[in-house]
């Protein structure tokens, strides 16, 4: 691992985001959560198409006995639910909308195979087998789906938009746009071969039945290996990681950065349209570089919406400027969606 270290500069910020589908057995009340005086919320898993089960929260809506539109919300590169998406769930519940919140295939509660991996378009199929699973809980309209992302997921939230057509509103905050232009920016070019060579050896090495080569998250060494190697990516990471999940892993596999920088959302935004977009974007960007994401915005059809996120990093959006993305998320899906 040492010579990924040396390819991966400090400023290396990848962060990027006929089934069969049944409620958990005995669907559970979390009364933690509810105990804490938080809006209540239910255990439950669904299956995917290829069989993975998923595991996630459904927030029922609050203020309202009937039928309700429903947010369908994931995290981002090897985030886990518990990082602050019930509290954006919460905020969503409360304006009277539905919320399923899951982790993705291979993370925290989720099954999966090959764990701390992610697969970009295996986790947009299974987005969609959640939008199929959410049309199917309690309260929920099937004609009134939105569907939530941030960094990683803000990337998938827009090509599972541009694809499926059940989608009425979406909210894209600080997205992965292009995961290849991202990497290239950012690793040194004379070390962009040398990395493809660790990809090539991995592949490789797994072919014959050798474990993923891993690879750290974070780091609190700028010089150090590590997807974002930045003091408040570890802060985050570790904090959350402390306060509300002690469970999470600081690693995801080597394929997981190959598969990354193949991923190219912004190629999709076209289709979004008729569609209603929300795009959250912060001007501290490092992660997800915000040019991308306001060229990629203007390439979007109406009805559109951008709000500039001014001197916010990309972590900020879930603690210091949560008020601010969160309410403007909820006004969002309320307009398009309740309305």
């Amino acid at each position: 691992m040492n010579s990924v270290s040396t390819i991966i500069s400090k400023a290396f910020c990848l962060l990027l985001l006929a089934a069969t589908f049944t409620f958990a057995s005995g669907v559970t009340m979390d009364t933690a959560h509810a105990a804490q005086g938080k809006i209540a919320r239910m255990d439950v898993e669904f299956k995917t198409t290829d069989g993975t089960i998923l595991r996630g929260w459904h927030y029922p809506p609050q203020k309202t006995s009937g039928k309700a539109p429903i947010i369908v919300m994931a995290h981002g590169m090897g985030a886990l639910k518990e990082m602050r998406l019930d509290a954006y769930a919460e905020v969503f519940s409360a304006a009277g909308l539905g919320v399923l919140v899951y982790d993705h295939r291979n993370f925290g509660a989720s099954d999966g195979k090959i764990r701390q991996e992610n697969s970009p378009w295996e986790q947009i199929h299974d987005f969609r087998d959640a939008i199929t699973f959410a049309s199917t809980l309690p309260q929920a309209d099937p004609d009134k789906i939105g569907v939530w992302g941030s960094s990683y997921s803000g990337g998938l939230a827009i090509v599972v938009t541009a694809l499926d057509r059940r989608v009425k509103a979406v909210v894209s905050q600080v997205p992965m746009i292009n995961g290849y232009e991202t990497i290239r920016r950012l690793v040194r070019p004379d070390k962009l071969a040398e990395l493809q060579k660790l990809f090539a050896q991995d592949r490789l090495n797994r072919a014959q039945g050798k474990a993923p080569a891993m690879f750290p998250i974070t780091t609190d060494n700028p010089d150090g290996m590590g997807l974002m190697a930045s003091p408040d990516a570890w802060e985050w990471f570790t904090g959350m990681a402390k306060a509300y999940i002690p469970s999470w892993k600081n690693e995801v596999t080597l394929r997981t950065v190959e598969m990354v920088s193949e991923f190219e959302p912004g190629a999709f935004i076209d289709r979004i349209s008729p569609t209603p977009m929300l795009m959250l974007v912060a001007t501290e960007e490092y992660a997800t570089p915000s040019d991308l994401a306001f060229k990629a915005y203007a390439g979007a059809g109406y009805p559109k919406k951008l709000i500039v996120l001014e001197g916010m990093t990309h972590f900020d959006p879930y603690v210091k400027g949560f008020d601010q993305t969160s309410a403007a998320a909820r006004d969002w899906f309320v307009e398009h969606l309740v309305r």
